[in-house]
């Protein structure tokens, strides 16, 4: 019931973007997780087709988060939201209508170019009216989120049942909905006339060696966050012999999300600094991959359901406390990205960070990916089925430190205040 209420105590305009994003990531996961299956096994296409598809798509969103965020910085943050998500609406479309592959390179830039723009919009806009309960906003944020995740790929399951098209039409139907609410709803903000041209703020930007290192830094989680999609699903899998198992790898951190994410948040930021809280929930992200690797390569598929049920507890265990550290760190870090540079390049300096942070996750995932095909070929009960969870350990583990030592150092900004000069080493 508290969620509830401070939900209710947000301005109009944080409860829609919390309702958007709910709508964004429900509409992406029930398409998106299915689409390599539909290229393959009933379009026919080979395994580089669908490389090439999946990977133009994800090229168009990480390749212009910057512009995605300078256009959010001077032109206003409601305009590129809107236009991200009609945009996307477009792209999703066109994967039902069409299944030439000119079509649907054409949907994948027009779905990825969407996320550029709204991505990094969103969060400007929200930063910008949650004001000093910036980390609030996005500790809800994330549980909207975390909630779309979940019910995405659960609507996406039960629509495939019709076919492939019915998911790609609902999902448009979704984007097409949020981009009328924000039309009609979300305020506009009047946007000061920029002084410097593009290239200047991306300078200014890119010269604020403290906000690099941070972004670099906090690579390690988004790494591992991209583990609920990769390593603990396969976990859970392997472990249980049992398909559905991945299901409760997202329903465990959105029951956990919905009771604790926004008192925790609330409680964290009452006690100590934020980098102190970042660092501890890089740390049990980090852990949260202990408990999997007690089962991890196990041998045969368990017999019967209580030896599966005994078997999935680990993963689930170190599921639960990977949406912990997530749920601890996630709100801190979004609530700082802004503090390192002046009100005017919110935008730009959102679009910047999850340019980095994307890059670095796909490069982790791909170091990831290597690690389980090698624990595959090596073969249950041997050394190697460890290296992808102690991997992950020790990649959380640097992150954390990395965060501890900025702190230290005095690198990292005062989030309780908005600087007006960018924070220069």
């Amino acid at each position: 019931m508290k969620t509830w209420h401070e939900i209710r105590a947000f301005p109009l305009a944080v409860r829609l973007l919390l309702v958007n994003q709910l709508g964004v990531n429900t509409g992406f996961y029930l398409l998106i997780p299915y689409l390599a299956t539909h290229l393959g096994d009933h379009l026919g296409m080979s395994a580089a087709v669908v490389g090439v598809v999946l990977g133009v798509r994800n090229l168009s969103q990480q390749g212009l988060f910057l512009l995605g965020g300078s256009a959010a910085d001077r032109l206003g943050a409601r305009g590129v939201i809107i236009t991200g998500c009609a945009i996307r609406t477009a792209g999703f479309a066109l994967f039902a209508l069409g299944d030439r592959l000119p079509v649907l390179l054409a949907a994948s830039v027009l779905s990825g170019v969407a996320g550029a723009l709204f991505n990094p919009a969103v969060r400007t806009y929200l930063s910008q009216e949650a004001g000093e309960r910036r980390a609030e906003a996005f500790a809800l944020f994330n549980l909207f989120a975390t909630t779309g995740a979940l019910l995405g790929p659960l609507l996406g399951s039960l629509l495939l049942l019709v076919d492939f098209r019915a998911s790609a039409l609902t999902a448009a139907g979704i984007f097409a909905l949020l981009t009328v609410a924000q039309a009609l709803v979300l305020p506009a903000r009047e946007t000061a006339p920029a002084r410097t041209r593009v290239l200047t703020d991306w300078r200014e930007a890119a010269g604020n060696r403290p906000f690099l290192t941070f972004a670099l830094v906090m690579t390690g989680m988004f790494t591992l966050e991209n583990q609920l999609y990769l390593l603990l699903p396969h976990g859970a899998r392997q472990a249980t012999g049992w398909d559905g198992a991945a299901g409760l790898v997202f329903l465990v951190g959105t029951l956990a999300g919905l009771t604790v994410q926004l008192p925790l948040t609330c409680a964290l930021k009452a006690r100590g600094s934020r980098a102190r809280w970042m660092a501890a929930g890089l740390a049990l992200m980090a852990l949260a991959f202990v408990p999997p690797a007690v089962v991890a390569g196990a041998g045969p598929p368990p017999d019967g359901p209580v030896q599966a049920a005994l078997r999935a507890l680990p993963v689930l265990a170190g599921a639960l406390l990977l949406h912990l550290g997530i749920m601890i760190a996630q709100p801190f870090v979004m609530e700082m990205v802004p503090s390192f540079g002046r009100p005017g390049l919110t935008g730009t300096y959102f679009g910047i960070f999850y340019a980095v942070s994307g890059i670095a996750a796909a490069l982790g995932n791909t170091g990831i990916g290597w690690a389980m095909d090698l624990a595959g070929r090596a073969g249950a009960g041997s050394a190697a089925a460890l290296l992808p969870w102690l991997s992950c350990l020790l990649l959380g583990l640097a992150s954390a430190y990395g965060v501890a030592r900025l702190h230290r150092t005095g690198t990292l900004p005062d989030t309780r205040q908005t600087p007006t000069e960018p924070v220069t080493a």
